[in-house]
């Protein structure tokens, strides 16, 4: 019989190397027979005392199933969870896949667009139907997102080659999970390991689109010379000329990080990562069903400098940095301190047509300076920039009390400053378009009587402050069982300085200050090594997004955090060929944000407030069998329910009855087969994402589509050859509508990419 062993991998540190443990873990498995409910090593056990983890744990149990699972989790989680690793990143998935790709394959995860391939063009992922900005994303620890609302950019910070691990929490995690959003769950990065020997790769792929990619990975080992200090360092170019008719993709990516040991108990690490990214994309991008059916269902942009749909008219430069310091200590036996300060930017300069949905012989115009003379065929289009920087800083401490209670506490502190503008110009000319409303600065305003150029949408600086304190204590009070009650508390602070308000378009500043008290309590009980079960009760919040202070008087918004109140239980068995677990959850989620006009005799503007909700619930399931041969068969599902709850219109006092959240499956399932014996790799896995609707309204459905996806590699030498084709069954079904209900001339409709096909060469050295 097969022996059982764990491998634990600290969320966050430097150590992580998931794929590493489970390969280690699973050759030592393979030489020892002995009982399958042989107790974990002791060593296992101290290293958990010497981590502080970052949400839920990752212990990895060391068997065959979990060495070729591309989905897992771990028997100390507290919530339903799925551990992608790194072998199933570079085995199975293209060189291009972004994060949302890689966690597609996970339960209850389903995401769109992408439309440009597979990396080449930004996508968005959705957990049990939480939208993007509905759920955390985290690098290494540390939440990042946008400083107007918590949404994210697949594409723009962290490609594949700089990811080792990601793990899907499904759940507001236990009080230690950081973010703006614990509302739907959080994805997890972590970045690349350091090795303990020298060694690196260089990878050169080609395929579909024109699509060319170079990478080169060097490790250097522990350096005795530097007291043991170890290094990797990563980089990458990008080119494509995209699915999409003129829809070129260009991306750069440098990685690093540096591992210091200062001492027997104190550890020093330095990470930093630059991306830049410029692709052809008009900003509302897509084709109409009257244009698909000119152009073909790809059709996106043209050559035609007469048409908003130039691919000159419609271009974006993104550059993005993200910077880590992070010091870990064990301060006393069984006292660890963890401090990281990081930093981020993000700066997106585009600029786009203003309607790139229009049919060939359309008449386009701009406005002369005097507001009113109209320059007929001259097109119509505006410039952006959003750019913030963000600086922060996370401490925890974590500090046995007694044998059996462990507590932790901690703060994160973070302070954004962001600028945003548009403007209209004139694409043919390259001069300003005057075409906005006339608008005079109200007399109780910041400058009374100013009037605001008819070329300005907006020009706004915002700032943000978010703190969040927490505490959590871990009891044991027997053997295998853990409870863990905690609490946090945010503050969560807004304010807008804009020269020219964003919808208002005359000088502001507003402000608004939220705050939320979030009780946790998490069980975890290991009747054996290789069996557990779990529960969790915790409150999630989702902040009000920056658009409420887009108004002429805050003093109407009485919006609050949204909040959700989570139930879920589930079980994790790991054997020695079998890893298999389930959970079902029940999520209340209130205070959903709504926005109306004011129509009463006081004209009081936009007004935010809070109206009704949703109800969440669903069961999910995960399962792999692993052959003694290398050969092993996975499959997992979800059967997910999202629904609003029924409420009263403030504006109409109409009752509006329950429906479907927009863009949330029913359900999802994955499966398929992995083999890994010697030089062979070979892989082929099916998606399918079930039946959904478009719109709140639940007027347009779109139907299930599935994606399966064939990987194959040899290993000759230092030398690795691979093949990898994408969408191997050329399915090209709507996954995306955009402006509904549907509409042949204005609703923007996406298809999946279709089938794509790359070839690899690597060498290892």
């Amino acid at each position: 019989m097969l022996k059982l062993t764990t491998a634990r991998v600290r969320r966050g540190s430097s150590a992580l190397a998931l794929a590493a443990a489970l390969t280690a873990g699973a050759a030592q498995a393979a030489t020892a027979p002995v009982a399958p409910t042989a107790s974990a090593p002791t060593s296992a056990d101290q290293t958990q005392k010497d981590a502080i983890a970052e949400g839920s744990d990752i212990v990895v149990t060391a068997t065959k199933a979990n060495e070729l699972a591309p989905v897992t989790a771990s028997l100390k989680t507290t919530q339903p969870q799925a551990i992608v690793s790194r072998s199933f990143i570079e085995d199975s998935l293209p060189a291009t896949a972004d994060f949302n790709q890689i966690a597609l394959i996970t339960p209850s995860v389903s995401n769109y667009g992408g439309n440009n391939g597979i990396g080449l063009s930004e996508s968005k992922a959705q957990i049990r139907g939480f939208q993007d900005g509905e759920y955390n994303i985290t690098y290494d620890g540390v939440p990042f997102g946008d400083t107007n609302d918590p949404t994210h950019h697949s594409t723009t910070f962290f490609p594949s080659n700089t990811i080792e691990t990601l793990v899907v929490d499904r759940g507001p995690g236990n009080a230690s999970q950081l973010g703006q959003a614990t509302f739907g769950g959080t994805f997890n990065l972590f970045s690349r390991a350091t090795r303990d020997n020298f060694g690196g790769s260089v990878e050169a792929t080609y395929g579909s689109f024109n699509t060319y990619l170079g990478r080169a990975i060097v490790q250097t080992g522990k350096m005795d010379k530097l007291g043991g200090a170890s290094a990797v360092f990563t980089g990458q170019y990008v080119h494509s000329d995209g699915r999409s008719s003129f829809s070129k993709y260009e991306n750069y990516n440098l990685f690093g990080k540096v591992i210091v040991p200062l001492g027997p108990d104190v550890t020093l690490t330095l990470l930093g990562t630059f991306n830049k990214n410029h692709f052809n994309q008009a900003d509302s991008d897509g084709s109409t069903l009257a244009q698909q059916a000119l152009f073909g269902k790809y059709y996106a942009l043209n050559d035609d400098p007469k048409t908003s749909q130039y691919y000159g008219y419609n271009r974006t430069l993104k550059t993005t940095d993200f910077e880590i310091i992070k010091l870990e200590a064990n301060l006393a036996p069984g006292v660890v301190f963890e401090n990281r300060a990081f930093t981020y930017y993000y700066d997106n300069e585009t600029l786009s047509a203003n309607d790139v949905t229009t049919l060939p012989g359309t008449v386009y115009n701009t406005v002369a300076a005097d507001g009113k003379t109209k320059i007929i065929g001259n097109v119509p289009g505006y410039t952006k920039t959003n750019k913030y920087r963000v600086f922060g800083d996370i401490i925890k401490l974590r500090a046995d009390l007694t044998a059996f209670a462990t507590l932790t506490v901690g703060a994160w502190l973070e302070f954004s400053n962001t600028y945003r503008q548009q403007r209209d110009v004139d694409l043919t000319t390259g001069a300003f378009n005057y075409v906005e409303k006339a608008v005079t600065a109200p007399a109780t305003g910041l400058n009374p009587g100013q009037v605001t150029p008819l070329y300005i949408k907006f020009d706004q600086n915002s700032q943000g402050n978010h703190t969040e304190e927490f505490a959590e204590l871990e009891l044991r009070p027997i053997a295998g069982l853990k409870i863990t009650p905690g609490f946090k508390h945010v503050d969560f602070g807004r304010k807008i300085d804009a020269a020219y308000n964003q919808t208002t378009r005359y000088a502001q500043r507003n402000s608004n200050d939220y705050t939320a008290d979030l009780p946790f309590v998490t069980v975890n009980y290991q009747p054996t090594s290789n069996l557990s079960v779990y529960g969790q009760y915790a409150k999630g919040f989702l902040a009000p997004p920056l658009s409420q202070l887009y108004v002429a008087n805050t003093t109407f918004s009485n919006v609050e955090p949204q909040k959700s109140t989570n139930y879920q239980v589930g079980a994790v068995y790991h054997g020695s060929h079998l890893s298999i677990d389930a959970d079902v959850y029940i999520i209340n989620f209130t205070n959903k944000f709504f926005s109306y006009t004011d129509t009463s005799s006081q004209n009081l503007g936009t007004i935010f407030t809070n109206i009704g909700g949703a109800l969440y619930k669903g069961v999910e399931g995960q399962v792999t069998y692993a052959f003694s041969n290398g050969l092993a068969i996975f499959a997992n599902a979800s059967r997910n329910y999202a629904k609003t709850v029924v409420y009263t219109n403030p504006v109409t006092n109409v009752i509006v009855p329950r429906t479907t959240i927009a863009k949330a499956p029913m359900s999802t399932a994955a499966g398929g087969v992995l083999f890994k014996h010697g030089p062979y790799r070979f892989s082929i896995t099916d998606k399918w994402t079930g039946p959904q609707y478009a719109d709140l309204a639940n007027l347009t459905r779109i139907s299930p589509y599935n994606t399966v996806n064939l990987a194959a590699s040899y290993d000759i030498g230092p030398f690795r050859v691979g093949l990898d084709v994408t969408d191997l069954l050329d399915s090209q079904k709507i996954n995306q509508i955009s402006g509904t209900p549907l509409n042949v001339n204005t609703s923007q409709v996406y298809y999946q990419p279709g089938r794509a096909i790359t070839g690899q060469v690597t060498y290892k050295f």
